[in-house]
Order: C-alpha cells, then sequence, then structure tokens
C-alpha cells in the first residue's frame, strides 16, 4: 500500500524533471524528500506568478502544491506513526487550506507560511535515516 500511494502522489510530481529517480527505484525515504521537494517548488513558482499578475499559472502550481500535500496526508500510516503521523495530519490538512486561501486572496504571506512550515517538515525528514523513514509515518 506504500508505495502504490507515494507513487500517486508522484505523478503530481511527474513534470518537475526529477521523475526518472522515481522511476530509477528511489527508496521510499527519498521519495517523501521529492514530493516536499516539489510542493516547495510549485509554492515558489505560484509566488512568482503571483507577483507578475499571472493568475492562470498561480492557481495551477498552488493547485499542484495542495495535491501533493494531500497525497502525503492521505499516505500516512496512523497506526504505525501514532501522534507525530495524526499532527502531520493536521498540518497537510492546515497547509491545504492556507494555500487555497492564498489562491483566493492573492495573499504571497499565506504562501511562505505555508512554504516555510513545509521546510520545517522536509527538514525533519532528512534528518531521518532512508532505512528508519521506511518504517515510520509514512510507511
Amino acid at each position: 500500500m506504500y508505495q502504490t500511494g507515494i507513487q500517486q502522489a508522484l505523478n503530481e510530481y511527474h513534470n518537475s524533471g526529477v521523475l526518472a529517480e522515481a522511476n530509477g527505484g528511489a527508496d521510499p525515504h527519498r521519495l517523501v524528500q521529492m514530493l516536499f521537494e516539489g510542493a516547495l517548488e510549485r509554492i515558489v513558482t505560484a509566488r512568482m506568478a503571483m507577483e507578475h499578475g499571472n493568475v492562470a499559472l498561480k492557481g495551477e502550481r498552488i493547485s499542484r502544491a495542495i495535491d501533493i500535500l494531500e497525497g502525503l496526508r492521505v499516505h500516512l500510516d496512523l497506526q504505525k506513526g501514532g501522534e507525530i503521523a495524526a499532527n502531520l495530519e493536521a498540518l497537510y490538512d492546515y497547509m491545504q487550506r492556507r494555500l487555497t486561501e492564498a489562491n483566493l486572496r492573492n495573499d504571497a504571506a499565506m504562501l511562505d507560511e505555508v512554504a516555510n512550515l513545509l521546510r520545517e517538515v522536509k527538514t525533519g525528514w532528512d534528518a531521518i535515516p532512508g532505512e528508519r523513514a521506511a518504517a515510520g509515518t509514512h510507511g
């Protein structure tokens, strides 16, 4: 189930230029890192599009970031991950709502807030050795 769920979320990361790594057998820990990176890239692009008045690109990139977060959220292993997984689920949900609100209000500060939160989660995830993470909250 883990691999299938991550693969579904990676579909949202398809156009990022690192799909070859994902298809090349990257371990589950690395796949989650790639999803974090993909969401962050989309938020940065959305912010730049917002600054330049490109409404269509802004909305598309925010939508894709939301989709990646949804993939991460729904594939948390709440049984194995316990309180940490439950907290991540709530945080991913919060970030999705803030991104939606940022899109509606054209608010770059909200995009920055989500990007900062996501960077914090990614930093924590990056500190976990790959083999241990595979057995953790996302696996």
